[in-house]
């Protein structure tokens, strides 16, 4: 090979890391940008759940502390015991057991449903409820998710952030003052509430686990967190409701066994309490 003809290969390879250089040095600050800034969410009906409701549920980043109480059950009259904070651990589910709330239905109508809060139980332990939203579920038929769990001591569990989704109820509806409320966000399940529910479980005793037919009912301390929890929104009575009542399979039974007066009665003394308190939400 003669010596021109290699100074021409030379001069093509140098002219070619040269434009080489000059591509990358044009795209490399957009490629920085592109790292630095994650993508815009194919879905951008992804709305922020505080802000669109101003009625927010709970986040344990701001914790407030009401004063709680006790029903004596002699009497059931409420006491008062200062200083009282419910334990909380934080177990989040995996990403494909929750979604987005939507402003728009499937078929493009706006969404504007208050939030209710829905009430269930676990079935089994709050151990088994756990593992079973932290384990991904590919098919869509088996995501499932609580937004929060009490367990049988009263620890709060936050498995869901509260501007999300949770897949806590399949085909339901919420009969409100309004009339039945619920949202088609997928083509191929029924409507359901979960696009404006905050779910909360009880964990269920242990003799009412599985298919038992007994059930003891739920702990003093469940009761107590659970209706603390709830005092931390502004979401009215006559929009807390149950896994059963808004269930229209007819096949959920849950919470079993729920004493609502003894709730209700909670829940209202601990409105009172949270009322002049700034940490309040």
């Amino acid at each position: 090979m003669t010596a021109k003809v290699w100074k021409t290969r030379a001069l093509i390879i140098c002219l070619q890391l040269v434009a080489l250089i000059a591509v990358i040095a044009i795209a490399y600050p957009q490629l920085r940008n592109d790292i630095a800034s994650p993508p815009t969410p194919i879905n951008e009906e992804v709305v922020n759940w505080q802000a669109k409701t101003q009625n927010p549920i709970f986040q344990p980043e701001a914790q407030p502390s009401p004063s709680p109480v006790e029903i004596d059950p002699a009497v059931q009259q409420v006491k008062f015991v200062p200083g009282y904070t419910p334990k909380y651990q934080i177990s989040w589910a995996n990403p494909l057991n929750y979604g987005p709330r939507y402003t728009k239905d499937i078929y493009g109508a706006p969404v504007r449903n208050q939030p209710i809060i829905v009430l269930h139980e676990t079935v089994n332990s709050a151990s088994s409820a756990i593992n079973t939203f932290q384990t991904p579920h590919a098919s869509e038929k088996n995501q499932v998710s609580y937004h929060a769990l009490i367990t049988l001591d009263g620890t709060i569990v936050y498995i869901v952030p509260r501007e999300y989704r949770a897949f806590g109820a399949g085909n339901s509806v919420f009969d409100g003052p309004n009339g039945p409320e619920t949202v088609k966000t997928h083509p191929n399940f029924p409507p359901s509430v979960n696009n404006f529910a905050y779910h909360i479980a009880f964990e269920t005793p242990a003799n009412g686990r599985n298919s038992s037919r007994t059930h003891s009912g739920y702990t003093e301390a469940q009761y107590k967190s659970i209706a603390w929890l709830v005092a931390q929104s502004s979401v009215p009575d006559y929009r807390i409701t149950t896994h059963r009542a808004v269930d229209r399979s007819r096949s959920r039974l849950d919470p079993r066994s729920f004493n609502s007066k003894k709730f209700l009665t909670l829940l209202g003394s601990y409105r009172q309490s949270t009322a002049g308190n700034s940490n309040a939400l």
